[in-house]
């Protein structure tokens, strides 16, 4: 062989060995070996790759169980994030993993630190997990493993039709149609029914559709309601209400909640805000502008980022916007507000279940599936315990829920740390209690610390026009501050007494 030949077959091998090392990132077949034989996962162009890349896996198998042996069932649940996702995305995985879409740190710690917990956790794994608690602490953190935390990234959701998702990067990325995966095409921007499998019920998400939960079964259900009862794809039918303008006008989760939000450490995060959008004066010294708005003259628009519709930005003009200063917008302009009041959790380890007859829809399909199996008497009955929605371990005990009153017509305010008026609702008003396998009453309504009601500052996704009595719901706080305030005793002494 000439040296010009062996060059040039260096070169030809040294081209292939690096096609071979970067085929993950690259576009390659989508099938490899045998998978063809069972799978046709129908990729997108930014993944047409070997199945094995991502799946392992040997694709020379000639069976189903020489196939799958090593298989990674879940390539982009977070225990396999780094070796599968991160090969092309280290950047967006390392990110991720510090996201409050990821960690929930802010809402574990907000309910942890309600019934007495002293300590931050960084993560919803850190939860410790306590078989028979001893305080009411530890009770909390059982509530959260086993009833409160069925939505997360190191889940697939509940066992309902709309709220069933991917674990991991696929939560958001993978489509789902009636609790199925669709395909393996991964949306760079994910759509709102991907938000919605996760954020629904009477959470931020939901409102921005119009959509408040019916009370449980139909004799508890308030308002009343004689429509029937449907799949239920959410876990608990809901009512239909007016939903966000933003949402009306056809503007999705993402045109406002970017990936550089929902993807990053929150402290990374700038947040948009009403103001964003529509003052102008803000507008006016933002530069650059935020994403998707353009400048033209005088006045402003924004594009979707799912639809590329074109949206022209009214600004403010009302008087109210610089008359009254330390007010949220919401105030003003949600429509309605969530208001469930009293939640009441009970953990019950007795193996009797008559008094649950009228409560079978809990919006948890484990409880649900339990009740409904043990409540027929020809079936044999399956033991009071759940799992853990955080490990899957199955232990003693079942988290039953019911509520004092549902409601959404009644829009409270209420003021926020820095004495900003905003809307205000009652997250924090629960009460916990535990009956153990031999009735004995271990925690009896255990309410947490919080004072106020369990009310926390809220921002309703139910935005409108303000309309005629904006103004009233600012006279109503502003009145009952004023006769709290009269109707407090002078306890203060001046120096000279």
């Amino acid at each position: 062989m000439t040296g010009r030949k062996r060059i040039h077959s260096f070169v030809l091998f040294l081209g292939i060995a690096g096609l071979l090392f970067l085929h993950g990132c690259s576009n390659q077949p989508t099938i490899a070996g045998n998978c063809a034989n069972c799978h046709q996962p129908n990729l997108d162009d930014s993944h047409q790759f070997a199945c094995t890349t991502c799946h392992r896996g040997d694709d020379k198998g000639k069976t189903e169980e020489q196939a799958h042996v090593g298989l990674i069932a879940q390539p982009a649940h977070p225990d396999n994030l780094e070796i599968t996702c991160g090969n092309c995305h280290e950047e967006q995985v390392a990110n991720v993993s510090q996201s409050l879409h990821y960690t929930l740190r802010n809402s574990v710690n907000l309910i942890r630190n309600n019934f007495g917990a002293t300590t931050e956790l960084t993560t919803l794994t850190e939860i410790p997990i306590t078989t028979n608690p001893d305080t009411v602490t530890e009770l909390a953190d059982d509530l959260l493993r086993r009833r409160c935390l069925r939505c997360h990234l190191f889940s697939s959701g509940d066992n309902y039709s709309a709220t069933r998702h991917a674990a991991g990067c696929g939560a958001c990325h993978l489509s789902y149609t009636d609790g199925k995966l669709v395909n393996h095409d991964f949306a760079k921007r994910p759509g709102d029914d991907s938000c919605l499998s996760c954020h629904y019920g009477n959470r931020v998400g939901f409102d921005y559709y119009g959509r408040s939960e019916h009370d449980l079964n139909n004799e508890y259900r308030t308002p009343y309601t004689a429509q029937d009862t449907t799949d239920r794809p959410y876990g608990v039918d809901y009512h239909e209400l007016v939903p966000d303008i933003h949402q009306q006008k056809g503007m999705v989760c993402i045109d406002c909640h970017a990936g550089n939000e929902l993807m990053a450490p929150s402290k990374d995060t700038p947040k948009l805000s009403c103001r964003s959008c529509h003052d102008a004066a803000v507008l006016a010294g933002n530069t650059p502008l935020s994403a998707g708005v353009v400048r033209s003259d005088q006045s402003y628009s924004f594009t979707s980022r799912s639809s590329n519709t074109r949206y022209t930005l009214p600004v403010m003009q009302h008087k109210a916007h610089t008359t009254y200063k330390a007010v949220d917008c919401q105030v003003c302009h949600a429509q309605w507000s969530f208001n469930d009041t009293q939640t009441h959790l009970m953990r019950s380890d007795l193996d009797e279940y008559d008094q649950w007859v009228h409560l079978t829809v809990q919006g948890n399909s484990e409880i649900e599936k339990l009740l409904e199996h043990n409540l027929d008497y020809d079936n044999e009955e399956l033991a009071p315990s759940t799992t853990d929605k955080i490990n899957g371990e199955l232990r003693s005990g079942v988290w039953y829920k019911g509520y004092t009153m549902r409601r959404w017509e009644q829009l409270s305010v209420g003021r926020d740390s820095m004495g900003n008026l905003k809307v205000v609702r009652p997250m924090l008003n629960l009460s916990l209690s535990w009956v153990d396998e031999d009735g004995n009453v271990m925690f009896d309504n255990e309410e947490g610390s919080d004072n106020n009601a369990g009310m926390l500052p809220y921002i309703p996704h139910t935005t409108g026009p303000a309309g005629l009595f904006y103004e009233e719901r600012l006279r109503e706080i502003l009145a009952a501050e004023q006769n709290i305030l009269k109707d407090t005793p002078n306890t203060h002494q001046s120096d000279d007494e």
